[in-house]
Order: structure tokens, then sequence, then C-alpha cells
């Protein structure tokens, strides 16, 4: 099968790409294909899976639109989860984009390594080449087209953004939901994401407490693997403190600062 014969939506389970995905039922867009990159069981937000099992898959299915789930495969074909990566006792470096003790971000591989890839690796199984590539779209509105342009892509790849084709925000994208009869997705994310709004960390511990206690859980090792590196502690919030002295089960004047909040890895 030729390259020019992938044409699949790299579908992130949030609000923009569930709209991409009700376009493609109606006949809106012509896309067939939606691939669904697992960070993981253990990693990925526990909402998400939820609604890509119980709303997403089963409406793809009656829609005759192949929803496949994509989990990183390293080359002995045994499975990786973003989580087993982050606990690895020699693991020296910090995949997500924790912020150091004095406030920067750190490095960010994860999406590139267990969303980008990933979707990558399928497309090529599948027959796409350099030069004959597959078209990639990806659930961008036009409220965040300050996006299109940071998406690293692949080198037999070809990034299409359908919702801004199609002059549509996010607003638009949860009225194209709505009037489908679906639910509104959550916000699609690791639910130990470094860039969680302060709201969306302070649900989490009031709604999730045992999900919240995890995420504490992972900071705290990671912490402790750098103080035996000799490094300087990171954090999983802004405040540089731990999460649960960043994170109060109470609201303050503070949650509508104006941060990275937009910045989820998919949509």
């Amino acid at each position: 099968m030729g390259g020019q014969l992938v044409k699949v939506i790299s579908y992130g389970g949030g609000v923009q790409s569930t709209a991409l995905l009700v376009l493609a039922a109606d006949g809106k867009i012509d896309y067939r294909t939606f691939l669904f990159a697992n960070v993981g069981d253990d990693s990925e937000n526990p909402g998400t899976l939820e609604y890509l099992r119980e709303v997403a898959a089963p409406y793809a299915a009656k829609a005759g639109i192949d929803l496949h789930v994509l989990d990183r495969r390293r080359r002995d074909g045994s499975t990786e989860t973003l989580w087993q990566r982050l606990n690895r006792p020699a693991t020296r470096s910090i995949p997500i984009p924790v912020r150091m003790a004095n406030g920067a971000p750190g490095r960010r591989s994860c999406t590139a390594d267990f969303k980008i890839k990933v979707v990558g690796r399928w497309i090529r199984d599948a027959g796409a080449t350099r030069s004959d590539p597959a078209t990639v779209g990806i659930g961008i509105s036009v409220d965040e087209i300050h996006r299109a342009n940071r998406r690293r892509c692949e080198a037999h790849e070809v990034i299409e953004y359908p919702l801004l084709d199609l002059g549509l925000r996010r607003v638009d994208c949860l009225e194209i939901i709505e009037r489908a009869g679906l639910p509104e997705p959550p916000k699609s994310s690791c639910f130990f994401c470094p860039l969680r709004t302060v709201d969306a960390w302070r649900r989490q511990r009031i709604e999730e407490p045992e999900v919240f206690a995890r995420a504490v859980q992972l900071e705290e090792t990671l912490n402790a693997r750098r103080r035996d590196l000799g490094r300087d502690p990171a954090f999983l919030t802004r405040y540089g403190q731990p999460l649960p002295l960043a994170i109060p089960a109470t609201a303050s004047d503070e949650d509508n600062d104006a941060t990275c909040d937009s910045g989820w890895c998919m949509t």
C-alpha cells in the first residue's frame, strides 16, 4: 500500500480530535482511520481512557471508522509505558516537562517518544515513505493556531489541520460533539503532566484522590533519584514545592494566573 493511500487522524481523545471524529463520521472530512497513541493505561488520564472505550470507540465502529489504539513498543516487541520509563531506577533524565527549582521547565521528550513516533511507526508500517508520505490530520482549532507549527513531524508524514481549514474554534468543536449526542470529552493528558492547570490539579485532588496520590508518589520518586545524583529537586507544578503543598484542596486567587495551560501535547 503506497503512502498516498495512508491518511489518518492522530486522535488524542480530547475535544478537538473528537470533533474530527464526528466530522469524519458525517463525511465532512475525508478521514476513515484514527490513531490513538496510548502512553499507557497507568499513565493516561483515566477519564480519557474511559471516554475512548465507552464513547469514542463504539461511535467510530458504528460509523465504519477504524480507531486503533497504539502502544509504544521496544525493539524486542515488548511494550513500554511512560509511567514505567519514569519509574525505571536507571533513568537519569526526566522525559516530562517538570519545573526545576529555579522555575525553568525541564526537557520534554514524552510527546515525541510516546505519541508522535508511535503514530509515525504505524503509518510507516502501513506503507508511508519519505518519497510517498502519509497524511496525518491534527486536531488544532483556530483559537490554538499558534500550536500549528510546533508539532514535530516525521519524515514520512505530511501534516494537515482540518479544523483550521474549516475555520473551527474549540467552542464550535463542543457544539459539533453535542449535536452528535456525545458527552464532552475530558482534557487529554497524562494524569501527572506538569502542563496541567491548577484547577485540573485541584479537581484531581478532590475528585480522584487515589490518582493524585500516585502523582505525589511519582514526584517523590523522581526527587529521590535526583538527590542520589546530587541534583536539585524538580516539581510537577510551577510553584517550586511538593504537590501536596502546591495544590491545596481549596481555591485561591492564583487560580486565574496565565500559564502554559493550553500546552496539552495532544487534543
